[in-house]
């Protein structure tokens, strides 16, 4: 079997204490044939004595650079990079022990040019953490497809949990976008240039994602204007269920006007928006075992939806009054 040599590539930016902890879980690997690249984008919280503290532990290089985005970050530890193999994480993942041994035996036994793997909610994640894994990933709000193989069509990997060949890097050339989608766009590019890609549903990550509900929602919000700004790329990449949330978004605004004009339609209205969030109250509170979980999950869950089609909103409004 071959052992390949993986280039960890990491971009960071003021979070030093996140990659602290990320490279602890990278320390307890049980395959150890990888480096690590750590790229400082214009930081002003510096990690670079963090990065420094393993270098005993891990074959690990720390890269100052000026902000540029965390695409562009991404690129410049691309052209780096030693191994055979480049794995992109974003800085707020933990990485379980058995990672790189099961995305070397996957490239052994059906090779993939690019590959994605799913986040899920560590133990020692917070109430309101696990709350926002569930809702990026629930039958409710994504629609279940998040990360497993009930998605539809061909696998776009996502930069947060991502692997692509050195190959695919010289003919893509990386991203080409600094932010604001620049995963979806590269995921887009490797496809349309024969490249195959799947979904490694063992070789998941802890995604830490966001630690309180306003910073989930302006990422969501960022989401919601990265899909347009696909859009401006690859116009047959909009689809009807990304209008979901938009739809969503109408209908909890017109709510209080229905109430105001026409009491029982609105009345109606408030009926079928808590039975949406008593639905995840109940999945969420099952499946993490946790009542208050539960609760907080039809917070993030409507946060999710309300701040993406807020955000699609507006950018859209940019782009039609741009023409």
């Amino acid at each position: 079997m071959k052992q390949y040599f993986f280039s960890v590539i990491v971009p960071i930016y003021n979070r030093p204490v996140e990659i602290k902890e990320l490279l602890e879980s990278l320390c307890k690997q049980t395959y150890s044939n990888f480096e690590v690249l750590v790229i400082e984008d214009g930081s002003s919280e510096k990690c670079e004595e963090i990065v420094q503290s393993f270098t005993s532990k891990l074959n690990v290089h720390y890269f100052f650079k000026t902000n540029s985005g965390q695409g562009f970050s991404r690129n410049f530890g691309f052209e780096r990079a030693q191994g055979d193999y480049f794995i992109v994480f974003d800085s707020d993942c933990l990485i379980p022990p058995h990672y790189f041994d099961e995305v070397n035996n996957q490239l052994n036994t059906q090779y993939l040019d690019a590959y994605g793997g799913p986040d899920a909610a560590h133990d020692s994640f917070t109430d309101v953490q696990k709350a926002i894994s569930y809702s990026m990933t629930s039958l409710f709000t994504t629609g279940g497809i998040r990360g497993n193989k009930k998605h539809v069509g061909t696998f776009h990997p996502r930069s947060f949990n991502m692997g692509i060949s050195r190959e695919v890097f010289e003919k893509t050339k990386g991203y080409i976008l600094p932010k604001k989608g620049e995963d979806i766009e590269f995921s887009i590019r490797i496809i349309n240039n024969g490249f195959k890609t799947g979904l490694l549903e063992n070789a998941y990550v802890f995604h830490k994602r966001r630690t309180n509900f306003i910073q989930f929602y302006k990422q969501l919000h960022f989401f919601g204007t990265a899909r347009i700004n696909i859009f401006r790329f690859f116009r047959n990449e909009l689809k009807f269920i990304h209008f979901f949330p938009f739809a969503f978004m109408i209908f909890v605004c017109f709510i209080p006007i229905c109430l105001i004009v026409h009491f029982w339609v609105g009345l109606l209205g408030v009926g079928l928006l808590l039975i949406f969030l008593i639905l995840n109250v109940i999945d969420s509170s099952i499946k993490n075992r946790s009542l208050k979980v539960g609760l907080l999950s039809a917070i993030s869950s409507f946060i999710q939806l309300f701040a993406y089609g807020v955000g699609f909103f507006r950018e859209g409004i940019k782009f039609i009054l741009k023409g």
